[in-house]
């Protein structure tokens, strides 16, 4: 099986904020599905498949903006600790 080159930048644009939308909190392509409900799916276990049979208006290339969107978040020059 070939694997495909991702366009980072146009999985990037899949992701959209709107202050009507959610409260402005990132979400998927205007959709009232927010960024951070799909990573919390993901890290619960749920497959991609999972996901995608549950919330049938995202798409596979949803998934994958979502990851990208985080992955671009957590570029960051240094990490500040937390007070525990």
């Amino acid at each position: 099986m070939e694997k495909q080159s991702i366009d980072t930048a146009a999985l990037l644009k899949r992701i959209t904020s709107d202050p009507d939308i959610c409260h402005g909190k990132p979400v998927v392509r205007g959709l009232r599905y927010p960024v951070e409900t799909i990573l919390e799916l993901l890290s619960a276990g749920m497959t991609h498949e999972e996901i995608l049979a549950d919330y049938p208006d995202l798409e596979q290339a949803d998934i994958f903006a979502v990851l990208a969107y985080a992955a671009r978040l957590a570029h960051v020059k240094h990490i500040v600790p937390l007070a525990s």
